[in-house]
Parts: structure tokens; sequence; C-alpha cells
């Protein structure tokens, strides 16, 4: 990765592309596989328009669909300082049974010691802040804690969908299991449980492994030299059965195919140079743009992500900048629906 880093110095400029307000998805499609899919093949550049529940017609018996199975939490609150001010709190990250890393706006209100409440049964005081200026918490309430903030909180949507959720469920995937995302692994919107059941039934096996959404998916890239922005650490867990799977596909030379860009950063953190795969767990700041190459990850399944963004710098790892920016515009052109409950593609 160093060396890398090192051939060519890209600017975040280099990553813009014009996007049409009116294409920027505001409500999920449904069923969730009816949105559209664009399948991108990188052999022959060549790009084919389909509809997400195609999926199987290019996937293979013993392809292995790696999925992040982490769920996103209600973490948006809103707490009262006690001269009656209104803050916003965001959980970020969970630091042990009391204590969590939060985003604070304004943030000029939460000084270190500063206590707020949020209902009758919790309330918070502000213990620390970090260098990049998230605010450490320790909550008290009475009761469980996880009970009150599903009463409490909201579903953390992006700051660019309006529009109100009906069905909070429908900001996690089918498969979501394990509690701890500020944001949703949005690829992964697309699957429905009859659309998986049909995958396995043609021999694609699931590979489930584990990172939760954090502050990364939130933070803009300021800097214009790419290589100065700093990623946010996220954890992450993969298991040794899922860690089987995939080193199991890869000697026998099947293809891998992340769900997402938290499982591309996911495996290529855990991932040797020959592909393979260890089980451990622990917390990634991982940044990948061209010319990374992957050593894991050999096919795609993605989202439309925001110029200018580390998704689009990772998605550009799997086929050039050039290249991504020729398939984002006839993505354009051709009027897909793009970001977190926008439409997908396939990267072959």
């Amino acid at each position: 990765m160093e060396e890398t880093k090192e051939k060519v110095q890209y600017k975040k400029s280099d990553f813009y592309y014009a996007l049409p307000e009116e294409l920027i998805a505001q409500t999920p499609a449904e069923p969730r596989d009816s949105s559209r899919l664009l399948v991108y093949d990188r052999k022959t550049g060549s790009i084919a328009d389909r509809i997400f529940r195609d999926l199987g017609d290019y996937l293979r018996p013993g392809d292995v669909l790696v999925v992040n199975n982490t769920k996103v939490i209600p973490a948006r609150m809103y707490a009262l300082t006690e001269y009656g001010g209104v803050v916003e709190v965001l959980l970020l990250r969970r630091l042990d049974l009391r204590t969590w890393e939060v985003l604070m706006k304004p943030g000029k209100k939460g000084k270190i010691g500063v206590s707020m409440k949020v209902n009758d049964e919790l309330s918070l005081t502000v213990k620390g802040i970090t260098d990049t200026g998230e605010r450490i918490v320790e909550f008290s309430c009475e009761g469980v804690f996880e009970d009150i903030l599903s009463r409490v909180g909201t579903m953390p949507l992006p700051p660019y969908i309006r529009e109100k959720l009906e069905d909070q469920s429908r900001y996690n995937t089918v498969y979501s299991k394990v509690d701890g995302s500020a944001a949703a692994p949005t690829a992964g919107l697309h699957f429905t449980e009859a659309l998986l059941d049909s995958l396995k039934a043609k021999g694609v096996e699931i590979a489930e492994i584990l990172l939760h959404v954090g502050l990364g998916t939130f933070r803009p890239v300021k800097e214009e030299i790419i290589t100065d922005h700093k990623m946010h650490t996220e954890f992450y867990r993969v298991d040794e059965g899922a860690a089987e799977i995939i080193n199991r596909a890869k000697r026998e030379g099947r293809r891998v195919i992340a769900v997402g860009t938290t499982s591309v950063r996911t495996l290529e953190s855990v991932a040797d140079e020959k592909g393979f795969v260890r089980a451990c767990s622990g917390e990634t700041d991982i940044f990948l743009y061209p010319p990374y190459r992957m050593k894991c990850v050999d096919a795609l399944i993605t989202n439309f992500h925001l110029p200018e963004s580390t998704l689009i710098m990772l998605v550009a790892c799997m086929t050039g900048r050039e290249e991504i920016l020729r398939v984002y515009e006839y993505a354009v052109e051709h009027g897909y629906r793009f970001f977190s409950f926008g439409d997908a593609m396939l990267i072959l």
C-alpha cells in the first residue's frame, strides 16, 4: 500500500462529477430488488442496464458473496442543555457499557463536564473531546440503555435524504444482525430473502463479516491532496467460518464478490498479498484509492457514491479513475438514482 501511495498524487477534484439534484434518491425502491442494476464489465468496458433481481444472471455456482451483517441503530437523538438549548447527538462508536463516541451539533455546546438531558430516563455528560472534534460522553439511564434508545432515537439518515422514512427497517439489510452502525451498508439494501435464497440454490455461497459503519461515512474529504485525508477508525470482525468460506474459494480459483464498500474495506484490511484472509477483529482506518490493486476482492456490488468522496475513490480501484467517471457519466445520462437509497452497480 505504501508503494502505491508514492506513485500518484491525486487531488480531490480528480474524483468530481456533476450530479443533478433530482437524481439523489429520497426513498428506497419497493420491493427492494426492483432497483436498477448497472452491470460493468472491466474486460470489455461494456455497460448493461438491468434490474437488481437479475443479479443471478451474472453470478456463477461457487461464487462467494461477502456481506456486512451490521445493523444500524436509532443513533440520532436530541438533548437539552441546562440553559434550554437543543443539541443533536449522533452515536458513532460504543467504548464501554455506558460510554460512547458521538458527534454533537452544535459542537460548541459540548464542552467537557457539561451534562444534558435526553428525557426523564436518559441523560449524558461530556467526558472528553477527540483530536478530530468528536465527543466522548457517558450516559446515565433508568433502565436498559438499548430499550430507551429504541424509543428516543431515530435512524441517522444522511443529510441529503430529506423525506421521512416511514418504515425504519428499510435502512437496514434483510441480513442485518449485529447492532452498532451509524449508517447502513447501503449496497446490501437491494437484497430480499427470496433473492438470496435463489442465489444459494444456484450454488452461490454467502459469507457474513462485520464492519460497524461510523464517522467515515459522514466525513467529506476536505484536503485537496487526497493522501492528506485521515480516515476514521471502524470496528470489524471476520470469524472463522467466513474466513474458511473465502479462503476455500481463493484456493479453488472462485470469485469473491464484495457487497458494498464496507465489505471491501474489511476484506482488504485482513487479506495477505495472495488474497487470503485471517479470522480476527479490530479497528481499521484503511483508505483505498487508485492505483491500489485489490488483493481479495474479485468483483463488487455497490451503490453510486458522492462526488469527491472516499467511496468513489475506493470503487475507482476496481476500474481506474477515468473509467469510473465514464461509468458515472453514463449513469447520470440514463437517469440512475444515486446515493443511499439509489440504484446499484455490479463491477465484474
